[in-house]
C-alpha cells in the first residue's frame, strides 16, 4: 500500500508535534511516562530559581519544578516540585533551597527526617534557604566594610589634627629640628674622626698603659697572695697579748703608782721640777753675766773682789 505524499505529511507533522510536547514537559520537569508525586513549599524568596529545576535527594536527581507562583496576600512564593513515585519522605522532611552553582541558578534538596507521617500527593514541606555564595561573601564583606569605613574616618580625624598642629609656626620649628639635629650628625662624625685620630697617634701609649695597667694588676694579685698567705690568727693574738701587756703597765700609771704615776697623777713633783728648772736657768743666766764669780783665773794671784750685795 503505497501513503500519499498527503497522509506522509500529516504523520511527520503528527510526530512533530508529540516530540515538542514531550520536550516541553520534559523541561518542566514533567514525563509523559513516570508516575511523579507533586509536593509544594512556600518560600519567602526564590531569586534565582526557574521552572524545570532540578530537585535532589543526597545530590541524586529525583524530580524538577513545575511551579512558581506567588500568594495572594504576597506573604510568599508557592513553590510546585515533582518527585518519583518511588521516593518515600516524611512531611518533616525540609525542602532546602540553595545555589546549584558559582554562576547563579537554584535547586531544591530534600532533606529527609526520619520522624512524621509519609508524604503524599499534594502535601506541604518545611521550607528552608542556604545562604548562597554571594550572600555568605555580603555577610564576610559587612563587618569588614564596617570596619574600613570606621578606619577611614579615624584616619580622617587624625589627618585633619595633624593639619591643625602642623601650622606655619610648626614646620618652620620642625624644620629648624631637623638642622639642628643634621648639624649635632655632623659634629659627632667630626669628634669620632678625631677619635680616630687620636687614637691611632696614642695607640703606642695605650699599649705601654695597658701593659702597666696589666702588671699592676698581677702585682695586686701578688698582694693579695701574700696577705692571704700571713697567719692573721697568730698576728690577732699577739697583738691582743701586746695590748694586754700594755694594758698592765697603763693601769698602774692611771692609778698613780710608781714614779711615771706619781708624776703624771701628783702636781706637787712637777712644780717642784719646775722650780728647779727655774732655779738652774737663773744660775746660769748668772754664770753668764758674771762669771769670774765662779771661775777664779789669775796670773799674779790677785782675788776677785766679790761682788756687792
Amino acid at each position: 500500500m503505497t501513503l500519499s505524499r498527503e497522509i506522509k505529511t500529516a504523520i511527520l507533522v503528527l510526530v512533530g508535534a508529540l516530540a515538542f510536547v514531550v520536550g516541553f514537559r520534559y523541561l518542566k520537569g514533567a514525563s509523559l511516562f513516570d508516575n511523579k508525586k507533586d509536593l509544594y513549599v512556600i518560600y519567602e524568596d526564590v531569586e534565582g530559581l526557574v521552572m524545570g529545576a532540578k530537585v535532589t535527594i543526597n545530590g541524586m536527581d529525583v524530580g524538577r519544578v513545575t511551579k512558581i507562583d506567588i500568594l495572594p496576600d504576597f506573604s510568599g512564593v508557592r513553590v510546585d516540585f515533582s518527585v518519583r513515585e518511588d521516593i518515600q519522605i516524611s512531611k518533616q522532611s525540609e525542602a532546602l533551597l540553595y545555589e546549584s552553582g558559582l554562576i547563579g541558578g537554584k535547586a531544591i534538596s530534600i532533606v529527609p527526617a526520619t520522624a512524621g507521617d509519609l508524604a503524599s500527593e499534594g502535601d506541604q514541606l518545611p521550607a528552608k534557604i542556604k545562604p548562597g555564595l554571594t550572600e555568605l561573601i555580603n555577610r564576610q564583606i559587612a563587618p569588614l566594610q564596617n570596619k574600613i569605613e570606621n578606619m577611614l574616618t579615624s584616619a580622617d580625624s587624625l589627618f585633619a589634627g595633624v593639619s591643625n598642629v602642623m601650622n606655619y609656626e610648626t614646620q618652620n620649628n620642625l624644620k629648624n629640628l631637623l638642622k639642628n639635629l643634621t648639624t649635632t650628625l655632623e659634629s659627632v662624625n667630626a669628634i669620632s674622626s678625631r677619635m680616630v685620630v687620636l687614637l691611632d697617634q696614642n695607640q703606642a701609649r695605650l699599649t705601654n698603659t695597658l701593659e702597666n695597667v696589666a702588671q699592676t694588676t698581677d702585682n695586686l694579685e701578688q698582694i693579695t697572695d701574700s696577705l692571704a698567705s700571713i697567719r692573721w690568727g697568730t698576728t690577732v693574738k699577739e697583738m691582743e697579748t701586746l695590748v694586754a701587756n700594755l694594758n698592765t703597765i697603763a693601769q698602774p700609771v692611771a692609778e698613780g703608782e710608781g714614779t711615771l704615776g706619781q708624776l703624771i697623777q701628783n702636781d706637787s713633783l712637777y712644780r717642784q721640777l719646775n722650780a728647779s728648772t727655774k732655779a738652774l736657768e737663773a744660775l746660769l743666766d748668772d754664770l753668764k753675766a758674771h762669771p769670774k764669780r765662779y771661775v777664779h783665773f789669775s796670773l799674779f794671784g790677785r782675788k776677785e773682789t766679790p761682788a756687792k750685795q
